[in-house]
C-alpha cells in the first residue's frame, strides 16, 4: 500500500495534467483508509472535490463538501462551506455578442489579397530603430538592498510563527460523561516558546490523559468527567496558560438545574477574563460547547457566537471579559425509569387480580 505522501504526489500530478477521471478513480479506492478527523483525509477529500468539480459531477462533490462541514476541525469547516458555495455558484452563460464571426464572400474566393489593394498605395517601409549606443553591462543588485530585502525577511518569520489557535471543545452530550478536548495549533511555522513550556506543564498536571503532540499541534484529551472535575480541568488549563504568558486571566463556571418532573432545565454560565491579554497579537481563541439538545441563549444575539442546532462556537476576544450563559432541556431518565417499572407492576398486579377473580372453566374436585 502506498504511503501518504506517495498518494498526494501521485493525485497532485494528475491534476496537473488535467486527468481528473484517472484521480477520482484511484482516490475512490483509497479515501476510505483515511479518516475525515486526520489532516491527511480532509487534504485528499478536498483534492477529489476538486477533480469532481473538474468534470462537472457537481452533486458527487457535494456530498464530501457535506462530510467536510461535519469535521470538528472550524478551518476544515470553513474551507467546506467556500467550496460549497463555489459548487452551488450558477454557470454563468457567454453572450452572444462575446463571439466573433466571420462570412466569407464567395466572390473573394478567387481573388488574391494583393488585387483587393488600391492602386495608388504605397507599402510602407516599417523597422526598429536600433540605435548603436551601448547601453552599458548589467549591474548586479547592490549590497543594501539585499541585506533590506533579507533583514525583513527575518523580521516576518517570528511574526508569522507566532500566530496560534487554541480550540477548546466542551463535549456535554452526556451530563454524566463529559469529555473536554483542547488542541493548540501553530497556524504558519514554528512553535512559540511558550507553547513548548505549556505542552511540558500540561504533560505533568495531567500524567493519564490522552495527549497527543505532533510538529505544528498539540492536544489534550479529558473523558468521562464529571460536572466537577470538568470545572477543575478548566480552571487549570486557564490558570496555566495565563502563568506562562505573565498575565492574570480568571475563569468562572456556574450552572443551575430545575426540575420540571419528567423534565429537567439547565442553566449554565461560563465568564472568562482576558483583559489583560491585550497585547497579544493574532491569537485566535475558540470555545465549542456541544448539548445533549437544542441550546438558547439567554443574553439575546451576540456577534461572538455561532449557534447550530445543539452547538454553540464562541470566538473569546483577547483584552475583554467574555461572557455567555445558555440553557437546554433534558428528560428525567431516573424519574422516567422509575415511573414506567411502577406501571408496569400495577398492570401485572391488576390482570393476576382480575383473572383470579373470575376464575376457570377447569372442573373442580369434590370435597371431602
Amino acid at each position: 500500500m502506498k504511503t501518504y505522501e506517495q498518494v498526494l504526489e501521485t493525485v497532485e500530478i494528475a491534476l496537473t495534467k488535467g486527468e481528473y477521471h484517472f484521480c477520482i478513480k484511484f482516490l475512490s479506492q483509497i479515501i476510505e483508509s483515511y479518516p475525515l478527523s486526520s489532516k491527511e483525509g480532509v487534504n485528499l477529500r478536498t483534492i477529489l472535490i476538486t477533480a469532481l468539480c473538474g468534470i462537472n459531477k457537481k452533486e458527487e462533490a457535494k456530498e464530501f463538501c457535506k462530510e467536510l462541514l461535519q469535521s470538528y476541525d472550524y478551518k476544515t469547516r470553513e474551507d467546506a462551506k467556500y467550496l460549497m458555495e463555489v459548487i452551488n455558484s450558477p454557470e454563468i452563460k457567454k453572450p452572444e455578442n462575446w463571439n466573433i464571426k466571420f462570412e466569407s464572400n464567395p466572390s473573394l474566393k478567387n481573388k488574391s489579397l494583393n488585387s483587393l489593394k488600391p492602386k495608388d498605395y504605397k507599402e510602407e517601409k516599417r523597422y526598429i530603430n536600433i540605435s548603436d549606443k551601448p547601453t552599458g553591462e548589467t549591474k548586479p543588485l547592490q549590497k543594501e538592498f539585499t541585506l533590506i530585502i533579507f533583514f525583513i525577511l527575518f523580521l516576518l518569520i517570528p511574526l508569522l510563527s507566532g500566530c496560534v489557535k487554541i480550540e477548546n471543545t466542551l463535549d456535554l452530550s452526556e451530563l454524566d460523561s463529559i469529555n473536554n478536548y483542547l488542541k493548540v495549533e501553530s497556524k504558519y511555522i514554528n512553535k512559540f516558546p511558550w507553547q513548548i513550556n505549556f505542552e511540558n506543564k500540561i504533560k505533568d498536571i495531567f500524567p493519564n490523559a490522552d495527549i497527543s503532540i505532533e510538529e505544528y499541534n498539540f492536544s489534550l484529551n479529558n473523558k468521562n468527567l464529571n460536572l466537577e472535575n470538568t470545572k477543575e480541568i478548566l480552571k487549570t488549563i486557564e490558570q496555566t496558560a495565563g502563568e506562562l504568558a505573565g498575565e492574570s486571566t480568571d475563569l468562572e463556571f456556574d450552572n443551575t438545574e430545575k426540575n420540571f418532573i419528567f423534565l429537567k432545565k439547565y442553566n449554565y454560565k461560563i465568564d472568562i477574563d482576558l483583559q489583560n491579554l491585550s497585547d497579544i497579537d493574532d491569537l485566535e481563541l475558540n470555545f465549542r460547547i456541544i448539548n445533549p439538545n437544542k441550546a438558547n441563549l439567554i443574553r439575546g444575539s451576540n456577534p461572538q457566537l455561532e449557534v447550530s442546532k445543539n452547538i454553540i462556537i464562541w470566538n473569546l476576544i483577547p483584552g475583554q471579559i467574555n461572557s455567555i450563559e445558555f440553557s437546554f432541556w433534558s428528560w428525567n431518565k431516573l424519574l422516567i425509569g422509575i415511573t414506567i417499572i411502577s406501571l408496569v407492576i400495577i398492570m401485572a398486579y391488576s390482570l393476576r387480580f382480575y383473572r383470579f377473580k373470575i376464575g376457570t372453566d377447569l372442573p373442580q374436585l369434590p370435597s371431602a
